[in-house]
């Protein structure tokens, strides 16, 4: 973040990598909801839907944004370019569906949906008519009204029913398209109650512990509901951030919006996989995801090295944590951060990864790559 998610320049960077999300009005919330608001719980287990297996076939994607101004002429020219480097899967936000689709699968490649969904800065209809549904920091603050770091930090709420029936609803607007093969959720979590410790001097912090103007969400479905389970409500805690019980209650908040929104594209028949923070451990500690424990297709940790102050070993260390947690239950693909490599370097960051058992890598982001860096791409053993 030049952001707190681990990207580039936070102040003009409008999702996890830095796409732009479309805004919703009323009609499109109206026909989306319809079709979420039947979604069953999904069960409480580990994998991919029962009896049911990764439909993910390529080893090695790149996130695009695709709201960038080309020409369907000049969309196909830029996949058959990454096509003929070994890349076989495309993440694209933002742009028309039709024509970029189109684009990818002409050209031998699988074209996915990479959406947000907990930061719901760019959707009107929510601000303007539900604007409960977004977090509360511990300092008592919305993030609709006061976002911590940066003004797009504006998040909604998982532990909310009618906020799980919305984003059900988009999603399966966006699953029901014939032409895309798959969904990828970004932004799926809490706001970053600690930075990694390469971002803190951008925004003057020192992120000892975990401090209250950073600290979502306890709002008062959130401390209601902790009440009712538990007994106490979190704000009269003597030490909520050190709390087993709140910690979890609050990875489970986001699990179970991961569950809902799995069932969902899992009804239409295609995958759903989702970018996600580098290790189980720093994801639960930085910002509230459990992501060993969500019911996807795959997982995509942004193994972005110096973001935590770390080598490129540490990419493998990282990857070899996340396929160990996830037990073979989904494969791992090991999410790369071009402004920080070299082609060289590139081509060492997909070794280690697959080395430590990645089903394959995804970079950041498609017009990052150059033509040295497709070579390194190419030289590797992406497709082994």
């Amino acid at each position: 973040m030049a952001h707190p998610s681990g990207r580039e320049d936070l102040v003009d960077t409008m999702s996890e990598h830095g796409a732009r999300q479309g805004t919703l009005d009323r009609r499109t919330f109206v026909q989306t909801v319809g079709y979420g608001a039947a979604a069953l719980a999904m069960p409480d287990h580990h994998g991919p839907s029962a009896g049911r297996q990764s439909q993910l076939s390529p080893r090695s994607w790149t996130w695009v944004h695709g709201g960038k101004a080309r020409t369907g002429g000049e969309w196909h020219q830029a996949f058959r370019r990454i096509r003929a480097a070994g890349i076989e899967g495309v993440l694209v936000s933002g742009g028309e569906t039709r024509m970029l689709a189109d684009a990818a699968h002409d050209e031998g490649l699988e074209f996915h949906r990479w959406i947000w969904v907990l930061n719901r800065n760019g959707d009107r209809w929510a601000k303007e008519n539900h604007p409960e549904w977004y977090s509360v920091s511990r300092s008592g603050d919305s993030s609709l009204e006061k976002p911590p770091y940066v003004g797009y930090y504006q998040w909604v709420c998982p532990t909310r029913e009618p906020v799980r029936e919305y984003l059900a609803g988009v999603v399966d607007g966006i699953a029901r398209d014939a032409r895309v093969d798959g969904v990828h959720l970004d932004y799926i979590r809490h706001p970053d109650v600690i930075l990694p410790k390469g971002l803190w001097a951008k925004y003057y912090l020192v992120q000892d512990r975990e401090y209250p103007e950073f600290d979502f969400c306890y709002c008062d479905v959130c401390r209601s509901t902790f009440e009712r389970r538990f007994g106490r409500d979190p704000l009269a805690l003597a030490d909520a951030p050190a709390d087993a019980d709140w910690r979890r209650f609050r990875w489970d908040s986001v699990t179970g919006v991961v569950r809902r929104l799995a069932e969902t594209v899992h009804a239409r028949g295609k995958p759903i996989t989702a970018a996600v923070f580098p290790t189980p451990d720093l994801a639960r500690a930085l910002v509230r995801q459990s992501w060993d424990e969500w019911p996807l297709d795959a997982v995509f940790p942004m193994l972005y090295h110096e973001f935590y102050e770390e080598s490129i070993e540490w990419v493998g260390a990282s990857a070899g944590e996340g396929v160990a947690a996830l037990s073979g239950a989904r494969p791992l693909y090991a999410g790369l951060y071009l402004p920080s490599l070299s082609p060289e370097e590139l081509a060492a960051g997909v070794r280690v990864a697959l080395d430590a058992g990645a089903g394959g890598t995804a970079t950041f982001e498609m017009d990052g790559l150059t033509d040295a860096h497709l070579r390194a791409l190419s030289g590797t053993a992406v497709q082994r």
